[in-house]
């Protein structure tokens, strides 16, 4: 079979499938309607996850070459698109426009979505609280700066709730017009940026090259993509927004630097088989109230994954996760006894790995 028998057949196959999202996408329209006659959410992430897994189950029994990466890569795509064919929804996210939480938006909703960045955590906890953003994604924790003290206090104050969470790995990428590292006179980047790649700049002669802090990687693309004699230091989200060729990537001195992300909304997910529950707690002023706290914990069998103390307007309370969904039967009791410690933040589908 020669090259162009090769692609008469590829396009066959294509029109086929043009076929058949066609197909789907006048059933999701079916689908939003109804939603839209109860109010029920468009975005429903344990429907997504319970079909990634049937998709991914379905490859394995049929011998597909596709990895599970591949199948979540092509039909998360697929998802977001369907969701704005059911309801176009807004996504706000801590900006500004091509920064790592951006990026972490997108990989939830999709490039056809509509985002708009917003200047502070509180400003995005704001704008879902008044119905003006469907969604909003904010940073939780990095696995080197720790707990996101907004965030925290933020869900303290809003009764908004933890509808998804999302790991990005950061990389940063030196991107810049210049032919060569010789020809740059000029980096602009966020100043713990430079820090954060101290090693590359070193290796490279770069570290006597005239550094200027900004307030973002994408500000610093944007800077650089005017400058001939300027690089960046950015994420490579932001160096294809201002179409900045990349010179270098993965610079970053520790490659395993990882942010995890928190979407929030006003509804609740129904329990997906794979949940992890966020709450905050506030215990009584009394020896051994923590330790009587968890040890119910440990009697229900429940895995506790995190816990971190915190304080909220000078009162210390704690950010506790653990496995299972809010309406699981040991995790019920645990809600019950302490009702007025809790203070539920979600239950939402769990990701592989956490920071």
């Amino acid at each position: 079979m020669d090259l162009q028998a090769l692609r008469d057949e590829i396009n066959t196959i294509d029109d086929r499938l043009i076929d058949l999202y066609n197909e789907r996408m006048r059933i999701v329209r079916k689908v939003g309607d109804l939603k839209n006659q109860t109010g029920a959410p468009i975005y429903r992430p344990e429907r997504e996850q319970e079909i990634l897994d049937r998709l991914k189950e379905h490859n394995r029994r049929s011998g597909g070459v596709l990895s599970d990466a591949a199948i979540e890569a092509l039909f998360l795509e697929l998802f977001a698109v369907a969701r704005n064919f059911e309801l176009p929804e807004r996504i706000a996210f801590l900006g500004p426009e091509a920064s790592f939480t951006h990026q972490a938006a997108e990989s939830k909703f999709g490039a056809l979505s509509h985002y708009t960045p917003i200047g502070t955590i509180k400003g995005v906890f704001r704008e879902v609280d008044r119905g003006q953003a469907k969604f909003g994604v904010v940073p939780i924790e990095n696995s080197f700066n720790g707990i996101v003290s907004d965030t925290i206090s933020c869900l303290s104050d809003y009764d908004l709730k933890i509808i998804a969470e999302v790991m990005i790995d950061i990389h940063h990428v030196l991107a810049t017009k210049a032919e060569s590292t010789r020809q740059i006179k000029r980096i602009y980047s966020k100043d713990i940026a430079f820090g954060q790649c101290k090693n590359f700049l070193e290796d490279f002669g770069l570290d006597e090259v005239e550094q200027i802090p900004v307030e973002s990687t994408a500000k610093a693309a944007q800077l650089a993509a005017n400058d001939p004699e300027a690089a960046a230091i950015c994420a490579e989200v932001a160096s294809k927004m201002y179409h900045l060729p990349i010179l270098h990537s993965n610079i970053e001195d520790k490659g395993d630097n990882r942010t995890r992300f928190f979407v929030v909304s006003d509804f609740e997910n129904a329990p997906s088989g794979n949940d992890k529950t966020t709450i905050l707690v506030r215990l009584p002023n009394r020896p051994g109230a923590l330790v009587d706290f968890l040890t119910d914990f440990k009697e229900a069998g429940i895995d506790l994954t995190k816990i971190k103390s915190h304080i909220v307007e000078g009162v210390s309370i704690f950010f506790i996760e653990f496995d299972g969904h809010k309406d699981d039967a040991p995790i019920r009791g645990i809600f019950k006894k302490h009702k007025e410690s809790i203070k539920f933040l979600g239950s939402y589908v769990k990701e592989a790995a956490d920071v």
